[in-house]
């Protein structure tokens, strides 16, 4: 499975933006899809993952209520549309495909090679 993330940018507190994982290769929608981000001098963290049906979300605390992941299957493409962006979600956000939904980024069988986003304040 590859994975193409796109979607980021530099944008100012409160502003909103979308990402998208276009995935392609070996059946790529029976995968879960979830999206990491990692800033400056941290470590890689979960943000968000969608189940390979898009029926269900999962969230990380710092971002639930703000930020939504999609999928549409018939395009094999994620999205996480971010909402109310803060300063601290300034990071390179990668999206990820795997079997299993976890929170562990090692645990992840895919990688995109990730978009970076910038939020002033």
């Amino acid at each position: 499975v590859q994975l193409q993330a796109s979607g980021g940018g530099l944008v100012q507190t409160g502003d909103s933006l979308r990402l998208s994982c276009a995935a392609s290769g070996r059946a790529g929608k029976n995968y879960h899809m979830g999206w990491f981000r990692q800033a400056p001098g941290k470590e890689r963290e979960f943000v968000a993952a969608i189940s390979w049906s898009g029926g269900n979300g999962y969230y990380a605390d710092s971002v639930k209520g703000r930020f939504t992941i999609s999928r549409d299957n018939t395009k094999n493409t994620v999205y996480l549309l971010m909402n109310s962006l803060k300063p601290e979600d300034t990071a390179v956000y990668y999206c990820a495909a795997g079997g299993r939904i976890l929170g562990d980024p090692t645990r992840w069988n895919y990688w995109g090679q990730g978009t970076e986003v910038t939020v002033s304040s």
